[in-house]
């Protein structure tokens, strides 16, 4: 339980990392980026492995790429759910926004685990 909050303190980081780097991603504060982030973990935790499954195909053919895709729908969903707190403007600033948050994720949580 744990580490799922500090997983979601870690990606509510990187939400606000991305929303200062980008001007097309708008998050309105602290709050709208924990709420946003634990958005992103269940849709991740949810949706996300279906998507994975249904569009399997097409991820092999792609080598793996077309997961980007799916990351970016994820975050498109969970633009759309959070309203006018959280805005992604654009399919393609929500792939560069999901692999910029990935590789955020992946340098917070290893210092974490150390």
């Amino acid at each position: 339980m744990k580490s799922w909050l500090l997983h979601i303190v870690v990606n509510a980081l990187a939400i606000f990392i991305v929303a200062s780097i980008f001007d097309a991603v708008v998050v309105s504060g602290v709050v709208a980026a924990l709420i946003a982030a634990l958005i992103l973990s269940v849709l991740n935790a949810i949706v996300r492995p279906i998507l994975v499954v249904l569009t399997l195909p097409i991820t092999i053919v792609t080598l793996g790429l077309f997961l980007l895709v799916i990351n970016a729908i994820t975050l498109l969903l969970t633009d759309a759910l959070m309203g006018s707190s959280f805005e992604v403007n654009g399919f393609f600033v929500a792939i560069l926004a999901a692999i910029i948050i990935a590789l955020i994720n992946l340098v917070l949580n290893s210092f974490i685990k150390k």
